[in-house]
């Protein structure tokens, strides 16, 4: 009788001692999750340390379709700091992640995205980059941004004339703390129409160095409560405003250029760093600080051999 009660309580000191377990992993992860998403918000809005923020664009196109929930779980699998994604509305009202104002290039139907309803674009497939349909799906904002909550910092772009019905999304998500939108706008404009949501989430202005405008702009938005950073479309490596880069830095404002095409770069571009990554040094040397890139991994590597991300 002993021995079988012995065994008994053995059993129930064995499933406690799981279930404490279990919910210690639970903590931890969860932990592990908080923390992973608050360095990368803190990192954002830090303009001075030495750590380069990548953003991938379109998510990892190369190995799943453009702004696919795939493309975008790639990229938390690699490391990445922030998914670059495109919002459009549909006939019915419904946000979904979807690039151009039409679905013919990435998905196997034909016509305007306003012109379908939402369930129609979900008996689509999304097409990969080489045109071939897939099994993957059109997602909502919501379905990205779930799989995005407490993970990965979020650029939504083409969404600032939709925003209200953005920020619906947002919040009922709670990712808030996660989103940045930007616009090539000037400051009174961007106050003007955008005012009521620039203390709810991050406004990033678009500056194009190769326009007349370009130091007025720069300027205007430096005179008063700099924002976290400013992207800047660097046509040519010689023009005068990369020389502002580390000044910017040092008052606060973090410096964002593309890595996707030559004419944001100067030609130090994705394509060419992929016949020499060295190519990425550039950036380094011109105090960039965000990199936005169609090679997301490439560049991962090669920030990391420099100690410049985690």
């Amino acid at each position: 009788m002993k021995t079988k009660l012995s065994i008994i309580m053995l059993f129930l000191v064995v499933i406690a001692c799981n279930k404490n377990a279990s919910k210690k992993r639970e903590k931890n992860q969860e932990l592990f999750k908080t923390t992973s998403i608050q360095k990368k918000i803190d990192n954002l809005k830090d303009s001075k340390n030495k750590d380069i923020i990548v953003v991938a664009h379109r998510a990892d196109w190369r190995h799943a379709p453009e702004n696919s929930l795939q493309a975008i779980q790639n990229c938390i699998d690699m490391g990445v700091d922030m998914v670059e994604i495109d919002v459009r509305k549909t006939r019915d009202s419904q946000l979904v992640i979807m690039h151009d104002r039409t679905i013919d290039r990435t998905t196997t139907g034909k016509g305007l995205v306003k012109n379908w309803t939402l369930d129609s674009l979900k008996a689509l497939q999304l097409k990969d980059g080489l045109g071939v349909p897939t099994d993957h799906k059109i997602p909502t904002l919501k379905e990205a941004l779930e799989l995005t909550k407490d993970k990965i910092l979020v650029n939504l772009d083409k969404s600032y004339d939709i925003f209200d019905e953005c920020f619906e999304v947002i919040m009922e998500t709670g990712t808030q703390d996660q989103v940045l939108v930007k616009g090539a706008k000037r400051k009174a404009e961007v106050e003007k129409e955008f005012g009521h949501y620039l203390d709810k989430v991050i406004f990033m202005p678009i500056v194009r160095l190769h326009e007349a405008e370009a130091m007025e702009v720069i300027d205007e938005y430096m005179e008063q409560n700099p924002p976290i950073a400013i992207e800047f479309t660097a046509k040519y490596d010689t023009l005068q405003g990369i020389n502002r880069f580390s000044e910017l830095r040092a008052k606060g404002t973090s410096v964002w250029v593309n890595s996707l095409w030559p004419q944001h770069n100067g030609g130090h571009d994705d394509e060419e760093a992929v016949e020499d990554i060295n190519v990425y040094q550039w950036y380094i040397d011109n105090h960039i600080d965000i990199i936005q890139t169609d090679r997301p991994q490439l560049l991962l590597t090669y920030l990391r051999s420099k100690g410049l991300h985690d």
